[in-house]
């Protein structure tokens, strides 16, 4: 597993981006095949490969076509290391506003 704490947005767009084109290409199958699965144009999928602005939706919409898609479920889930962290992010469910620190 890489380190990507020390990398810049674009080289890791890039390095997933290119990880993109290899799974589809190692599926054997084209740019249109993937666009027509997803229900996108290929010219999409072309600039998703190149790390052209492309929305997130039509990342997820490829990913589900290659079968990646558990990958990205996992994002953004909550480390429960242990039970304070459990109890933290219970707590941090229900809905509250963040107060700003009075200046003193």
């Amino acid at each position: 597993m890489l380190d990507l704490s020390l990398s810049k947005p674009g080289e890791i767009v890039k390095r997933l981006c290119e990880r993109l084109r290899k799974e589809r290409l190692a599926q054997r199958m084209t740019q249109s095949e993937v666009a027509g699965r997803a229900g996108i144009g290929t010219n999409t999928v072309s600039n998703l490969e190149a790390g052209r602005n492309v929305g997130f939706e039509n990342l997820v919409r490829v990913a589900m076509v290659l079968g990646r898609a558990k990958e990205l479920d996992a994002l953004f889930l909550p480390r429960l290391e242990s039970i304070d962290d459990i109890r933290r992010y219970e707590e941090s469910t229900q809905r509250k506003r963040i107060r700003k620190p009075r200046d003193a």
